[in-house]
């Protein structure tokens, strides 16, 4: 090779690349903005290119930058599928796991996907439904593992696989309004509560005026202007904007999705159980 290449490079110049920032990158990889500067600077005088447009205020990625980001991607998803094929062993069985419907669709087709291609003798059962039918079902026994949205007051345990802020969005042709227009996913969700125990501590008035178990559906009642919701930030879509300061709404403690194991958990529960919370880790930090 023609210039030597490590893990800490790419992962700083991709966490650059997604988040837009160089503090913000060195949050995720565990270094300082200064540190993370020193690899991007290394790697682009190994490739002989500038991978970022430095004379904006906003940091974007050169035409060669984005080239070279498809590659990066490449050869960290290759590093965790020999790693994968290394190190976990060859399993079968069947394992049930339950997840939110938002959370699943949003982030866990790929992951399942390719758990299957390094494990095919495991059969997944996935059942999508809202977090405290899922406790429920997993209580029970009815699930051998489950990804639930955590709740400080309400719910408790399982390891946090994953965080981010939890915002109040509108369309920008909504008009503020009291009582304040909510468009929410039906009980008992998480969010749901959360954002009408927020409300009623500071005495806001609102009413629901679309309720819908479909993101998609709450999503476009939002862009078609007919209330506000919230969402995890990565949730936020072309269309939608923070909701309007005049309002005043109250801050949200973050998304939380946890990891629930059961106590009788099989050889191909396990894998999988360790298996998700590192691929959720590479999709968040890299």
């Amino acid at each position: 090779m023609p210039f030597h290449l490590d893990n800490i490079q790419l992962k700083s110049f991709i966490a650059v690349a997604e988040t837009g920032s160089f503090s913000q990158a060195g949050d995720i990889v565990g270094r300082s903005q200064s540190a993370v500067s020193i690899q991007i600077k290394k790697l682009e005088q190994g490739l002989h290119y500038e991978l970022f447009d430095r004379t904006s205020k906003e940091i974007r990625l050169t035409e060669k930058g984005e080239v070279f980001l498809g590659y990066a991607r490449k050869i960290i998803e290759l590093q965790w599928e020999a790693f994968s094929k290394i190190n976990e062993p060859e399993v079968r069985g069947t394992i049930r796991l339950g997840a939110p419907d938002d959370f699943a669709s949003h982030y866990l087709s790929e992951i399942l996907a390719n758990f299957s291609k390094y494990h095919p003798q495991v059969k997944l059962n996935i059942k999508c439904d809202l977090t405290l039918n899922l406790l429920n079902e997993y209580e029970a026994g009815d699930l051998d593992l489950v990804l639930v949205k955590r709740d400080a007051e309400t719910i408790k345990g399982g390891t946090v696989v994953w965080r981010e802020p939890l915002v109040w969005v509108c369309s920008e042709k909504h008009k503020p309004k009291e009582p304040i227009q909510l468009i929410l996913p039906p009980s008992p969700c998480v969010y749901r509560s959360r954002a009408l125990a927020a409300l009623e501590r500071l005495r806001k008035p609102c009413e629901i005026v679309y309720t819908s178990p479909c993101i998609d559906g709450r999503i476009s009642a939002v862009k078609a202007g007919l209330g506000i919701t919230v969402l995890p930030l990565s949730f936020v879509q072309n269309g939608l904007v923070p909701a309007h300061a005049s309002l005043r709404l109250p801050h949200l403690h973050d998304s939380e999705i946890a990891l629930l194991k059961s106590k009788k958990l099989s050889e191909a529960g396990k894998t999988l159980a360790d298996y998700i919370p590192r691929c959720l880790e590479k999709n968040m930090h890299y």
